[in-house]
């Protein structure tokens, strides 16, 4: 009798999952910080005169394409037109200006992107959201993904398609 080699089948392939990689809506633009904690005198007081002649100094040309985030770590109060100043020195070569922390840079761009996502061709889909990542994707950014998609998705897990957690389920109708 002749046996007939299995055949390979890809059920992960053929399940009708979609697969979301958050990671692809990193920012592909190089993270410039300043921290303005680095002009501060004592590393309390901003002085305008030294500070204006510190940013007639820098070399704006390094943030050409990049993104620019404009943020004080030290415990001291920053006059909003600091941010300002830097903000206008920036603004011909920076392609994006944000003052805040990285992490705030980072929901707010994620929240954009996900914004932006058509819910409706998720329609009755099962969606996974790819769990690992080489680049910090937020946990913002997969509660927001989570927020947009299930009033559309039949069913949203977390992980790898071949591995996942299921996160929500809709409920069948009889």
């Amino acid at each position: 009798m002749d046996q007939k080699p299995d055949i390979l089948v890809n059920r992960v392939a053929n399940s009708g999952i979609i697969t979301i990689n958050l990671e692809e809506y990193y920012p592909k633009e190089e993270i410039v910080i300043i921290d303005i904690k680095d002009y501060l005198y004592m590393k309390l007081i901003l002085k305008e005169k030294d500070f204006r002649a510190a940013l007639k100094e820098y070399d704006w040309n390094t943030l050409g394409g990049k993104i620019l985030l404009i943020d004080c770590t030290a415990d001291a109060i920053i006059p909003t037109w600091a941010y300002m100043l830097i903000s206008a020195y920036a603004t011909p070569y920076a392609k994006i200006i944000w003052q805040g922390t990285t992490i705030e840079f980072l929901k707010h761009h994620y929240n954009q992107h996900i914004s932006a996502i058509d819910g409706a061709q998720y329609e009755q889909k099962r969606v996974v959201i790819k769990g690992c990542s080489n680049l910090p994707v937020p946990p913002h950014a997969y509660t927001a993904v989570v927020h947009k998609l299930q009033p559309f998705a039949q069913s949203i897990m977390f992980g790898e398609p071949c591995s996942t957690v299921p996160i929500f389920k809709r409920p069948r109708v009889v």
